[in-house]
């Protein structure tokens, strides 16, 4: 999702869809939403990307990738992390949460949602594979840190659910 604070030359969207979140390969940048700003001038391209939080391991990948794309087209491109405003899970297009989910990681609740699925409080998570909410915590990190691992106890199956970051 472009966000309303976000400023893209729409020329560059197609170059921008193809580079993938290295950790969620079936989302592109645009879907996370962590691109800030890419705009063109004389053939360079300069991008500001918001990693999904701080020290995130992805973004020296997701910049190699982007300074790959756009070089496959004759452009050059420089990256600039940029740490404010921080990342928001709000920032996940709609498109990228469907994605998301038909890949197999539950989409974040609201804030406080998240804090009560997180403490056991209460059964808000949808299993991705039978959709079920009979399901519990099995550890407060998933496969990234930005994930925790849930558990369906109707179908037995484990999943991946996103973190709300605001």
């Amino acid at each position: 999702m472009i966000t309303e604070t976000a400023h893209i030359d729409s020329h560059l969207i197609p170059v921008l869809e193809t580079v993938s979140d290295p950790e969620i390969p079936v989302l592109s940048v645009l879907d996370l939403g962590v691109i800030r700003e890419a705009t063109e001038k004389d053939g360079h391209v300069t991008i500001k990307l918001t990693p999904t939080y701080s020290g995130c391991p992805a973004m020296d990948v997701i910049g190699d990738d982007l300074r790959k794309a756009f070089s496959e087209v004759g452009k050059t491109a420089s990256i600039e992390l940029v740490l404010a405003p921080a990342w928001s899970t709000d920032w996940i297009s709609e498109e990228g949460l469907k994605k998301m989910e038909a890949y197999g990681i539950a989409r974040p609740l609201s804030e406080t949602a998240d804090k009560d699925v997180l403490l056991g409080n209460k059964k808000l998570v949808r299993c991705t594979n039978c959709g079920s909410t009979n399901t519990h915590l099995v550890s407060q990190f998933g496969s990234t840190a930005c994930k925790a691992l849930f558990k369906c106890d109707d179908c037995q199956e484990p999943f991946d659910y996103f973190k709300c970051l605001k």
